[in-house]
């Protein structure tokens, strides 16, 4: 497993981090998900072998934030 922290753009209350939480939850190789409004960031451990950060990064936008890596 890997750790990334991503800088998220644009969440700004509990429904952003369900939002965020429910879309990464949906892809494999996810093991978990923490998503921080004060720091406006997203902590993500997953499995290199089945995702990686391109991917997560297009999820995150689908809904409607920006990521950077």
């Amino acid at each position: 497993m890997e750790k990334a922290i991503l800088s998220v753009e644009g969440m700004t209350c509990n429904h952003c981090v369900m939002t965020v939480t429910k879309a990464l939850n949906t892809m494999l190789g996810i093991e978990s998900v923490v998503v921080d409004l004060d720091t406006e960031t997203v902590t993500v451990v997953y499995n290199p072998s089945i995702t990686d950060l391109v991917k997560i990064k297009n999820e995150i936008e689908e809904v409607g934030y920006d990521v950077h890596i």
